[in-house]
């Protein structure tokens, strides 16, 4: 039985090896990432057919469509309006029916969810395909982050590598679910990982043209999710840490070179927000603005308990803590309705009016490890195992004399060799995977410590294409089938081809 056994893994292992033979030619390896979209977005287009609009879907729906008709950004400014405006643009291709009744303006206002009720109600049934075209606009976004995925994880680990990236975001579900809709999470996520990747090629080759495409990538991002502000103070820490950890040493013109290119990306990515937002309000001086958060207003916000209507809240009118200070002098170089989506949704964090739920909890705030427990229930467990193998690659020691199989005492040696052929453009080096993951980390951390309330997964959505990349090393050396087989063979190689990489 045992050998019959045996026999099956080493004709596996076999077949893995041809198919990781494959996957290394360009044209092969590009086909199956062309083959993984067109499936992937048959899934969302037929998710986005048969599932009825979710609770946010109407309200974003309406604000696409008033930011195309008006001009304006105060509907649904929690969120940026790129991918609204993309979903917006089949519908009002086909026509739609109006009423914006229940539009008002105002200091805390949000009118999106009666004005999405209100545009399901006039349209009737003609709504549900209205939805799904409007999704349907918004796959592509899905197709960034799987191209991305690919791109970065060949060019660390290899094509074999990229492939099963690109795999990993093609059939996670949580992916899947979000990608078949027309929220904004699916696009800030795609675009926030191509983001890091140009700065990534950036760091490896800095040149002013790379800077720039940085810079408009992160511009892009920053339109589909106002959590990627984070990358403006996070990058250049990142930069200083990758260039100081580096063992060639960089002078003084380097450093100031390379400092002028992130002015310039910087430069370029508010320039493409503003752009998105028609520059409206742009410079306005901090004094000037109405906030509702703690946070910005210095003194308790207006409790969504004392009024929840929108004529109260339009006519509160909070104090601005930098009203009298000499900061309320400054222009605020981002649109006015970015800022004051990112007040209200600080708002909401510090009164969002209804209690979160936990595992048979209700409470008025959250938990901190609110998005560690959902992380532990709501990911796929085969991919918490390839993620702990892709955690136990950098344990491997390799003997100093190939020669000599028996590695010195002092050394553990775990029963495969794990080490990473270079790829084309890079040799990986943990600096590579610091820049790769710390973005991840800083992105879940954030979210982690906002207890204002618990309820929605989704906020950590940015740090899954990272993962995915990371979780492709393993398919640039040996994987665990081969770690079997060697411990099935009491440590022995097999024969032939089999000392190369698997998958």
């Amino acid at each position: 039985m045992e050998c019959g056994l045996t026999t099956y893994l080493h004709r596996l292992a076999n077949s893995l090896q041809s198919v990781y033979r494959y996957l290394e030619r360009p044209y092969i390896a590009r086909g199956a990432v062309f083959v993984l979209l067109v499936i992937q977005s048959g899934l969302l287009a037929y998710s986005a057919y048969v599932h009825s609009p979710t609770l946010n879907e109407p309200g974003h729906l309406v604000a696409g469509l008033s930011h195309w008709k008006f001009g304006r950004f105060e509907v649904y400014r929690v969120n940026p309006p790129l991918v609204k405006m993309v979903a917006a643009l089949p519908v009002m291709a086909v026509g739609y029916k109006e009423d914006w009744s229940s539009f008002y303006v105002g200091p805390g206002t949000r009118p999106e969810m009666a004005m999405g009720e209100d545009f399901v109600a006039t349209n009737g049934e003609r709504s549900f395909f209205l939805f799904m075209i409007a999704r349907w606009a918004c796959i592509p976004f899905s197709w960034i982050g799987a191209i991305t995925c690919y791109l970065w994880a060949r060019d660390l680990y290899g094509r074999p590598a990229g492939v099963m990236a690109c795999t990993l975001w093609c059939f996670e579900p949580n992916i899947l679910a979000h990608a078949s809709l027309m929220t904004p999470d699916i696009g800030g996520t795609a675009l926030g990982v191509a983001a890091c990747y140009t700065f990534w090629r950036w760091l490896k080759q800095p040149t002013w043209s790379q800077a720039a495409l940085t810079g408009v990538v992160l511009g892009l991002a920053e339109l589909c999710k106002t959590t990627l502000i984070l990358f403006y103070p996070l990058w250049p820490i990142m930069w200083v840490v990758y260039r100081l950890l580096d063992h060639t040493a960089m002078q003084v013109k380097d450093w100031l070179r390379e400092a002028g290119m992130l002015c310039l990306r910087i430069f370029i990515g508010l320039y493409i927000l503003n752009l998105g937002y028609g520059f409206e309000g742009t410079g306005t001086q901090l004094k000037e603005f109405h906030f509702m958060s703690d946070l910005f207003t210095g003194k308790t916000s207006v409790s969504r308990e004392q009024g929840t209507s929108g004529e109260e809240l339009a006519n509160a009118s909070p104090p601005n803590r930098f009203a009298n200070a000499w900061l309320g002098k400054l222009s605020v170089p981002f649109p006015k309705n970015y800022l004051m989506g990112i007040d209200l949704q600080q708002l909401d964090f510090e009164d969002y009016g209804r209690p979160s739920y936990l595992r048979g909890e209700w409470q008025d705030t959250g938990w901190w490890y609110y998005y560690l427990y959902a992380a532990a229930i709501k990911v796929p467990l085969g991919l918490w195992v390839l993620a702990l193998l892709a955690l136990m690659l950098p344990l491997v020691r390799r003997s100093p004399n190939p020669d000599n199989h028996s590695p010195p005492t002092h050394v553990r040696r775990l029963p495969f060799d794990s080490s990473i052929p270079p790829s084309a453009f890079c040799t990986p080096h943990w600096r590579d995977t610091f820049i790769l993951l710390t973005p991840a980390v800083v992105i879940f951390t954030v979210a982690s410590f906002k207890t204002g309330f618990s309820e929605h997964f989704r906020y950590v959505l940015p740090c899954f294409p990272l993962v995915f990349i990371w979780v492709g090393r393993i398919a640039g050396g040996k994987t665990v089938i081969s770690m079997g087989l060697s411990c099935l063979d009491n440590g022995e190689t097999l024969s032939g081809n089999s000392s190369q990489g698997l998958l």
